[in-house]
């Protein structure tokens, strides 16, 4: 038997004062006539403990605004958008000038079951974060694979400003060779002004230092300009991890779309997700601005326009070719040297600065000397 049929009990069937019931049990004379009451009105149901929930909540949010969430989370999950509490109260701040608290939309979307638990994940404590302070400070770009309907794959240049995270350029082909790549930094540069530094991986079509063929075409433009150029570490794709975060952003996106069954058609895609990327959408590091909002904020970083002074030195050994020919790649372009058909075969060091280059036997005798001509694949010998 609970307090309650206690108390009713000593009052009803025992005949006890309800003040002298309320001063033996240590409770107020009120909460004894209103069990009293109770049970005369609904018998023992009235005895039972009842919630303690008020009958209104003057901060309970409004059904209209909950199905407005959900509404959002599904229009974003559709269009493979970023769909989170954070995003969506950044859609309901710029349509009504207000939103719920991001942890009360959290609670809606679970309660709904649009929050799927997850493992804790590493505390963003534990990273150390770089975020250039001006805008065009630092760009970072890289390439990534994409398939058309078909399933032939493709390539996707991506250039992201690493101050406000503006997508720059988003450009695909089915393969970038050096100088696409070159290309498409010069018409990113003409729209958006020369950033100060570039930062890339080691990627082939990005620096030629590994494979001992020189500078590619995009080292040789930004050292002309006076543009740093970094590379990250090898295999550690995380120096450049905006860019890599972009990639995903952007795929997540196509993955949504109907596969383009041409270049042309993924290029629009491409361009349509860049609009939205670019001016919509709100952005999580950017305390919810978007890119183009965040980029326009600040003063803009220029480079030096003072050109690089570091020479460029080469040595390689070689064998001349059968027809007396030797080949040499500058700025990605494959250059063909005449030595003469009478030296075929014969071992040679070929010692290059910048555009001069000097052709010996492997004991010293000179065969050639020359400056190079960047706009001629074939280097005649000189008429004698």
């Amino acid at each position: 038997m609970g307090m309650a049929e206690l108390v009713v009990a000593a009052v009803v069937f025992e005949g006890r004062s309800k003040s002298a019931v309320a001063r033996d049990y240590g409770i107020s004379r009120r909460w004894v006539i209103t069990l009293v009451q109770r049970y005369l009105d609904e018998g023992d149901v009235g005895l039972a403990p009842r919630s303690r929930r008020p009958h209104r909540s003057p901060n309970q949010t409004p059904a209209e605004i909950e199905g407005e969430i959900i509404a959002i989370r599904k229009r974003l999950d559709r269009a493979g958008h970023e769909s989170g509490a954070a995003t969506i109260a950044a859609h309901l701040e710029r349509r009504h000038g207000h939103s719920p608290a991001v942890s009360t939309i959290w609670r809606i979307l679970t309660d709904r079951g649009y929050v799927t638990p997850q493992p804790h994940k590493r505390p963003k404590s534990s990273y150390i974060r770089f975020e250039a302070a001006m805008p065009n400070e630092l760009w970072q770009t890289d390439i990534t694979h994409w398939a058309l309907a078909d399933g032939t794959d493709v390539e996707i240049l991506n250039i992201i400003d690493d101050h406000s995270r503006l997508c720059i350029a988003s450009v695909c082909r089915p393969v970038f060779k050096a100088a696409n790549v070159d290309a498409c930094f010069r018409q990113a540069a003409a729209a958006w002004g020369e950033p100060a530094r570039v930062l890339a991986d080691n990627g082939a079509v990005y620096t030629g230092r590994y494979r001992g063929v020189g500078r590619v075409a995009l080292e040789v433009t930004l050292n002309a300009r006076g543009i740093s150029f970094a590379h990250s570490r090898p295999y550690h794709p995380q120096t450049c991890g905006k860019v890599e975060r972009f990639h995903k952003t952007q795929k997540r996106w196509l993955a949504n779309q109907r596969r383009s069954p041409s270049l042309a058609g993924l290029q629009r895609q491409l361009d349509e997700f860049r609009r939205y990327y670019n001016h919509l959408r709100p952005h999580r590091a950017l305390g919810r601005r978007t890119p183009k909002e965040a980029y326009d904020a600040r003063p803009k970083a220029t480079p030096s326009r003072i050109p690089l002074n570091d020479a460029h030195y080469r040595v390689r050994h070689d064998t001349i070719d059968a027809s007396g020919k030797l080949t040499l790649r500058h700025r990605s372009r494959l250059h063909h040297i005449g030595i003469g058909r009478r030296h075929r075969g014969q071992p040679v060091l070929i010692l290059v600065k910048d555009l001069h280059v000097r052709v010996t036997t492997t004991d010293g005798q000179l065969l050639r000397q020359l400056t190079l001509d960047p706009t001629r694949d074939y280097q005649p010998q000189p008429k004698t």
